[in-house]
């Protein structure tokens, strides 16, 4: 019997076994099919080597205001598109040597082990490898994408079957607006395919900041991707000639139909709870996810749970910290929580967005804010690069100068979000962000542009009130232009 059995070699599954190895603990880690998870071998990394090839399309396009000369538009081979994010994945699996790295260090590996399921408390049933025995359980087996309950969802592809495409769509439709649809829309504009996103929700990327998803929106709308919010429903998909027709009603109620190559859906990612006989452990569900305590221990005390089964935040770098937690706690009987922390995201679109903290919104319900936007097309670096597209939005406390929250849409977003969080997970105040000396030319120092237009206004750097009089006021920068915080 081992110390503690982990289901799930995604990387929630692999933390925890090595975390528990760390401890001392005899692990067992069982893995279905394929080490890596989700996110190596079908999601985040394929799915940024496809956005790549779909950035060079666009990076083609400023050939010419650089003095480099371009015949013709580069013409994409999407079969080898598709092979490169093969080898990608491949890539990346033979640098992180999983397997070998686990059992050097004393994990006992069940994969591929097949379907696995609870025959009791205790027991886990595998196909292919027997039975595996464990005093504590860690589940990380993760999400898949949600099939729509309508007829003909069938022919839609999803984010994991999206991969076995043999040619470019002329043509796309995705059901779904949020990050994942969002992703596919940009790529498969830029691959020339006429592209319509179809969404129930008000706007698109709605858990993101209003000012994020309304740039996101006026940019694919200016690209030509078409923009359909506050739908109805989509009521069937029919086959036509090779060709899917989508059925739906439109924000008015109206019915509409849609004819296009190729449908992606992308409308939610429930938990792997099928099949696992968590009711003969113990483990109750709900709405599609396990659920846990503030200390992931799910309703059986020696199983507990991290990453994308517990339906919280569904990200790599939050499966990892969910993973330490839960084996500390199983293994040490501590009681630290899972808390909610600062967890920089975004979206590789094009422009890329990102975000970390509060959004303007949700900082407004409970703090006296001030934002300050800067554009991007106030950084030298932004017009260097003719990357001027987009913004940097800090949010701030006026009472006590603490940074709530950034969100970012331009060039490089995602690390210059993360960069804001590790000044706010280490209590950086604003002053103290407009004092870093950061590189000159980067994107990254927008940053300090936004802090010291916030530290003047919450008073943090001292200005003349005849400066507060200026009809048009200036940042004192020599990146200047006419920003303002409000």
């Amino acid at each position: 019997m081992y110390d503690i059995v982990v289901v799930g070699g995604g990387p929630a599954g692999v933390t925890a076994a090595l975390r528990a190895r760390e401890l001392g603990a005899t692990v067992a880690l069982i893995e279905r099919h394929r080490l890596g998870g989700t996110c190596t071998n079908d999601g985040c990394v394929p799915t940024r080597a496809l956005a790549k090839a779909a950035r060079l399309m666009r990076d083609s396009e400023q050939f010419g205001k650089y003095g480099l000369q371009l015949q013709a538009r580069p013409i994409v081979d999407f079969g080898a598109v598709m092979q490169r994010t093969k080898e990608v994945v491949a890539e990346v699996h033979e640098k992180k040597h999983l397997a070998s790295h686990m059992e050097e260090l004393g994990i006992t590996l069940y994969s591929p082990a097949g379907n696995t399921r609870f025959i009791d408390a205790h027991i886990l049933q595998t196909t292919n490898r027997g039975a595996v025995r464990g005093k504590n359980f860690i589940l990380c087996v993760g999400g898949h994408a949600r099939q729509l309950p309508f007829p003909g969802a069938e022919y839609a592809l999803t984010s994991s079957t999206v991969w076995d495409l043999k040619q470019a769509p002329q043509s796309v439709a995705i059901i779904g607006g949020g990050a994942t649809g969002c992703q596919f829309a940009s790529v498969f504009e830029d691959f020339g395919a006429s592209v319509t996103i179809l969404d129930i929700a008000p706007r698109i990327l709605l858990t993101e900041d209003m000012d994020v998803s309304n740039e996101i929106s006026r940019q694919f709308q200016q690209r030509g991707i078409e923009i359909q919010t506050g739908i109805h429903g989509v009521e069937r998909i029919q086959q036509n000639n090779g060709q899917s027709v989508v059925l739906y009603h439109d924000a008015n109620g109206s019915a509409q139909t849609l004819t296009v190559d190729v449908v992606l859906a992308s409308v939610g990612w429930p938990g792997n709870i099928d099949h696992l006989g968590l009711e003969s452990a113990g483990v109750e569900t709900s709405h599609g996810y396990v659920t846990v305590n503030d200390y992931l221990r799910t309703s059986a005390d020696h199983i507990y749970a991290a990453g994308d089964i517990t339906g919280r935040s569904m990200l790599v770098q939050s499966a990892g910290y969910q993973a330490r937690i839960a084996v500390e706690n199983a293994l040490l009987s501590y009681t630290q929580p899972a808390r909610e922390r600062l967890v920089p995201h975004g979206g590789f679109t094009d422009p890329e967005y990102g975000g970390v903290g509060l959004t303007e919104a949700e900082a407004q319900r409970h703090h006296d804010v001030v934002t300050a936007t800067v554009p991007f097309a106030a950084l030298d670096r932004a017009v260097i690069d003719d990357r001027k597209t987009g913004f940097c939005k800090l949010i701030v406390d006026r009472r006590t100068d603490r940074v709530l929250g950034a969100h970012v849409v331009g060039e490089h977003a995602v690390e210059i979000v993360s960069m804001v969080s590790a000044g706010m997970a280490g209590a950086l105040h604003a002053r103290q962000l407009a004092d870093l000396e950061l590189a000159y030319p980067t994107f990254v120092a927008i940053v300090g542009l936004a802090a010291r237009q916030v530290a003047r206004e919450v008073g943090s750097i001292q200005v003349v009130p005849e400066w507060r009089e200026l009809k048009e006021k200036r940042a004192a920068e020599w990146e200047h232009t006419n920003f303002e915080a409000k």
